[in-house]
């Protein structure tokens, strides 16, 4: 066999590698956040299955692969099965762009960002496809929010990264992270990390703005009528977003890989950097969910358009300003 045969057997694997650890991460995260709001909320949480409810995650998988996969007959069959497959792959296919350290990673591509932004207007599709094809008023209703939520926020999802690019002058995510080494881009960019946060949280649809869902209203909305591993697709996917988000404000505006103020540490690998940030936003993720309330859906959309868009387009403009007065080559 080849060299280059070897090198593309090497990178097949390491993909695989790398898309299975998001989906176990994504699983753990499961109990990690019932554990976390149980400590914010002053409750045991998991404590059941196993030592110390250590075994939680395996009972919740064992409850979903062999939880009957039931189709009610009144759905669009096709089109019902074909959703949360759809949720699932764009997740998984949006991490290929992310840069875990200097030589990991799936897809080194100079459209990383723009190729992020497509797979955030395929998903969208998921959420529609569940809530049309279930027949059902609530997933109707929940597919509906959802279109219309994902839409208005992924604009200024879109317009807060232009800062960044403009920066660096470039959409590939390595050469963003590798253009932090000198400062991170929290500092120049905090109205775009501000946006990008509201925007992140709400086209992943978790609470505070879960109105897709909102159990209270919609019976869980467009997968009310989902069950066993469809419905485990859909419950996966929104949690390998959750690490997708948290992954992409690590290399966007804190370094990614690189150490805080540079430092050198010989034994720690740049891949913990990167780890434990994205923890970090993980965790933060579930301190929303424990502790804000759910605002009312015509509020949601009002605080897009109103305040996150115009605030968008303000650091945008002053960004371009600042790099036309300072660059004199320009």
């Amino acid at each position: 066999m080849s060299f280059d045969a070897w090198s593309i057997l090497f990178m097949v694997g390491q993909s695989l590698v790398i898309f299975l650890v998001v989906v176990m991460v994504a699983a753990m995260m499961i109990v990690y956040e019932r554990r976390m709001l149980a400590l914010w909320q002053d409750r045991y949480g998991p404590n059941r299955v196993g030592p110390f409810g250590s075994l939680q995650l395996v009972a919740d998988m064992l409850k979903i692969f062999f939880k009957e996969d039931w189709t009610p007959n009144f759905t669009d069959k096709f089109m019902f099965t074909l959703a949360p497959a759809v949720a699932m792959f764009t997740a998984l296919a949006s991490f290929a762009i992310i840069p875990i350290s200097p030589t990991l990673g799936v897809a080194d591509w100079d459209i990383g960002i723009l190729f992020f932004f497509a797979m955030a207007g395929i998903a969208v599709y998921a959420v529609m496809f569940g809530g049309w094809a279930s027949a059902n008023k609530f997933s109707l209703l929940g597919g509906l929010r959802s279109a219309a939520q994902t839409i208005s926020y992924e604009v200024f999802l879109g317009l807060s990264l232009m800062g960044v690019v403009a920066l660096t002058g470039s959409f590939n995510l390595r050469a963003i992270v590798e253009a932090q080494i000198d400062g991170w881009y929290i500092i120049p960019q905090f109205f775009g990390f501000l946006t990008f946060v509201v925007a992140g949280v709400a086209v992943t649809h978790r609470h505070p703005f879960d109105q897709p869902e909102a159990e209270q209203e919609l019976a869980e909305g467009y997968h009310v009528e989902y069950s066993g591993m469809k419905f485990g697709m859909f419950f996966i996917g929104e949690y390998v977003n959750v690490v997708l988000i948290s992954a992409l404000m690590t290399c966007l505006f804190f370094g990614g890989w690189l150490a805080p103020f540079n430092l050198d540490i010989p034994f720690i690998p740049p891949a913990f950097w990167f780890m434990i940030k994205t923890l970090f936003f993980m965790t933060m993720f579930i301190l929303a969910r424990g502790s804000l309330m759910r605002p009312r859906y015509d509020q949601v959309m009002n605080f897009g358009w109103k305040v996150c868009l115009p605030v968008t387009l303000i650091n945008l403009l002053v960004t371009a300003a600042v790099i036309l007065i300072f660059s004199p080559t320009l």
